[in-house]
């Protein structure tokens, strides 16, 4: 029987270890049955780099019935809690065919983000993320997006009133690692950690090397990619693209 992790263009560098893997058309989900969201979501930015006309914003936010009802968040988890529910994969990343963009409501794909960050820096990273994986001389443009929680802080729950008594925490911070397979064979990393609220800086100021995210996020990235190369390139600081 084939292998399915063999078959995703999205994993050939690597998967990270989750309660449930939801294999979705276009990108893939970690999805954490204690946390009730995501560890992880994992993508190809616009993975055909089709010129066609880009369908509309679908806003079909809906529960992900492929987790089992006592670990998957609900509409009601959000409702009135004073959070958005947070795109990890963007849905502007997805935008040729009206299922591609549809897939990225799912509440699998949603982590509580406070709407001054959601809205503002964590956009605009989105944002330049896309126009990297534009530049001629970028192939392919490979994105692991996710949470972090810091338990030295404290933790934030939403969700307390819903049926199963189960409650979503509020993450600390979120990461987003970017991986870029150049035309020339070379592979780029970048990775971010950004504190989950209103934040004044550049997107600069949050790069940190990728271990640290490995380390902070409890996941091993891009784990199919081996040697001093790939180790020197998760240990270093790569400047804004």
């Amino acid at each position: 029987m084939l292998d399915v992790y063999t078959m995703r263009r999205e994993v050939r560098y690597g998967c990270p270890a989750a309660d449930q893997v939801l294999f979705n058309r276009y990108f893939v989900v970690g999805y954490s049955y204690y946390f009730r969201q995501a560890k992880w979501a994992l993508e190809i930015v616009d993975p055909d780099k089709k010129d066609l006309e880009p369908v509309e914003r679908l806003n079909n936010f809906r529960p992900d019935y492929r987790i089992p009802e006592r670990f998957r968040a609900d509409l009601s988890d959000y409702r009135g809690q004073g959070y958005d529910r947070g795109h990890l994969v963007a849905s502007a990343n997805q935008i040729d065919e009206n299922l591609q963009n549809s897939e990225t409501f799912l509440l699998s794909n949603m982590s509580p983000q406070a709407p001054t960050f959601n809205r503002q820096i964590w956009r605009k990273l989105e944002a330049k993320v896309r126009d990297l994986n534009a530049r001629d001389s970028v192939l392919e443009t490979y994105v692991i997006t996710g949470p972090i929680f810091d338990f030295f802080e404290p933790i934030v729950l939403i969700g307390e009133s819903d049926s199963n008594g189960v409650s979503i925490p509020v993450p600390s911070h979120f990461y987003k690692c970017i991986l870029t397979e150049e035309m020339n064979g070379s592979l780029k990393l970048w990775a971010f950690e950004l504190p989950n609220t209103e934040l004044d800086g550049e997107l600069e100021d949050y790069l940190v090397p990728a271990d640290y995210i490995e380390r902070r996020a409890g996941i091993l990235l891009w784990g199919s990619l081996q040697g001093s190369e790939i180790d020197r390139e998760k240990a270093r600081v790569r400047s804004l693209w």
